[in-house]
């Protein structure tokens, strides 16, 4: 019941670049769109480096110092600690300073055996030195997955991450 409310009350929360596309039982589509006043670059910098912007309440080991991701075709996501070791992702391609995409079934969605590709795309506004940063997750699983009940949550989580990557101020 606790998480249902605080659920329902991030929800009413999130801005209007906060969308869960469609969801059903076998699928869920989100997408989430931010402005950050940093350049391309430094939000590249960022985004190839986890425990700078992600937050720790969406880890395993409670500390976003355990994760870590190798930024080549192949690589992982990973978050290691005290002998214990988590594969969030694997890096499916980069274009640098454009492109991150990732084979990354966080946290429930791996033991249910869903499938999650989540694509991280950077636009730079030339004329305000800002950059668009833009979240596309979509997940494909069995209908006994029931995705539409996960999607809320997982939309709260991206949410989070993709302010957190735009804004340092937000970091801990």
């Amino acid at each position: 019941m606790k998480s249902a409310c605080l659920i329902a009350a991030a929800i009413v929360c999130l801005p209007a670049s906060a969308e869960v596309v469609m969801a059903t039982a076998d699928h869920y589509t989100l997408r989430h769109e931010a402005v950050s006043k940093l350049s391309v670059e430094e939000i590249w910098e960022r985004l190839i480096q986890p425990d700078t912007w992600w937050h720790p309440d969406h880890t395993y080991s409670g500390d976003a110092e355990h994760l870590w991701l190798n930024p080549n075709a192949g690589g992982p996501w990973m978050e290691s600690w005290e002998g214990n070791v988590v594969e969030h992702g694997r890096v499916l391609s980069i274009l640098e300073n454009r492109m991150l995409r990732l084979d990354a079934p966080f946290g429930p969605l791996q033991g249910l055996g869903v499938q999650v590709v989540w694509t991280i795309t950077l636009e730079a506004d030339v004329e305000s030195g800002n950059t668009k940063i833009v979240f596309d997750e979509v997940a494909n699983g069995s209908s006994q997955s029931d995705l539409a009940q996960i999607a809320p949550a997982v939309d709260i989580v991206k949410q989070q991450a993709i302010e957190r990557l735009a804004d340092p101020s937000l970091t801990d």
